[in-house]
């Protein structure tokens, strides 16, 4: 077992399917321009052996599928299946939900059990707006449809202080009404943001939005898992929403996560660009493949941060989120 001088280690792996996306969100890109295909991307079968791998070398149990856009990818319906046939505790998707009405039965068939939609608002126009494509309706229903088939739904928000904060109160009754928790993502010093002023005039933090929840529902907050990066709080009789604060109460100290790119790289740290290359491992014999991961994991869990975000000008999703 791989774990430094904090006594973390890796458990939880997100695999980037492709860096491409259907969106290109204001908080993630600057220039409305739609992110593309990396270089060199891995196949389905070549992701899946990283998985194997990862799993036999660090101890990976819990895994999710990302992108850019996972559903945008042609490796999307081989994929899911497959790695849910592996021994992992836990495996979920994230999506923008755009796609969700054409990929749902896919998705149901492979046993998904847990599901996250990232929406920003309830407002057509606003959507247009953030997300700079796609159509929300599309997205309403696709939602509908996982929560019908059963899947557990989470809903990630990013709230914004000129774009959405009064979506706030909407998105968290729109969740509780059907059973989903909503999660606030305080908004991330990364890619362009990294040395934007609009970082710091869009930042709308976790006593902000609970300031604003407080006054229409009494909540407490509960227990969460000890590498949880959401602060969790129940309305009692009504459900749960998080808060993934990222700035306001940092969980770099307890982080397990690593990310795998879609193009063969793995990522200890959102706030260190440093990557570690594997695609070279993949086609050596298993004994070889597992020795050489080791001294990249080694040094991807090295460049954890010790205490809190520090930023990054890496974009998010070509990391996988």
């Amino acid at each position: 077992m791989i774990v430094d001088a904090q006594g973390r280690r890796f458990r939880n792996l997100r695999v980037s399917l492709t860096a491409a996306c259907n969106y290109a969100c204001s908080y993630c890109v600057p220039n409305g321009r739609r992110l593309q295909a990396a270089v060199a991307e891995l196949g389905a079968e070549q992701l899946l052996r990283a998985v194997r791998l990862l799993m036999e070398t660090a101890g990976i149990d819990k895994l999710r599928v990302t992108g850019g856009e996972p559903l945008l990818s042609p490796k999307f319906d081989a994929f899911l299946p497959a790695v849910m046939r592996l021994p992992l505790r836990d495996v979920s998707v994230t999506t923008n939900g755009q796609l969700l009405p054409r990929k749902a039965d896919i998705i149901r068939s492979a046993g998904l059990q847990r599901i996250n939609v990232s929406l920003d608002t309830l407002n057509p126009l606003a959507f247009r707006a953030i997300a700079r494509s796609g159509d929300l309706a599309t997205v309403l229903r696709g939602i509908d449809l996982m929560v019908e088939y059963g899947l557990k739904v989470k809903v990630n928000m990013v709230p914004m202080r000129s774009a959405n904060v009064d979506q706030i109160l909407p998105m968290l009754d729109y969740c509780l009404e059907r059973g989903i928790e909503l999660r606030f993502i305080e908004l991330m010093n990364m890619g362009h943001l990294r040395h934007d002023a609009t970082y710091g005039r869009e930042f709308f933090g976790m006593d902000d939005i609970l300031a604003l929840v407080a006054t229409r529902h009494e909540f407490a907050r509960t227990d969460a898992p000890f590498d949880s990066t959401s602060v969790r709080y129940e309305i009692p009789g009504k459900g749960a929403f998080g808060v993934i604060a990222n700035e306001s109460e940092p969980f770099c100290a307890s982080c397990t996560r690593l990310r795998l790119s879609s193009n063969g790289y793995l990522y200890g740290c959102l706030s260190n660009s440093k990557r570690h290359a594997i695609t070279d491992l993949l086609g050596l014999p298993d004994d070889e493949a597992r020795e050489g991961l080791r001294s990249r994991l080694t040094r991807a869990l090295g460049d954890k941060q010790t205490v809190q975000f520090t930023g990054e000008v890496t974009v998010m999703k070509f990391i996988g989120g």
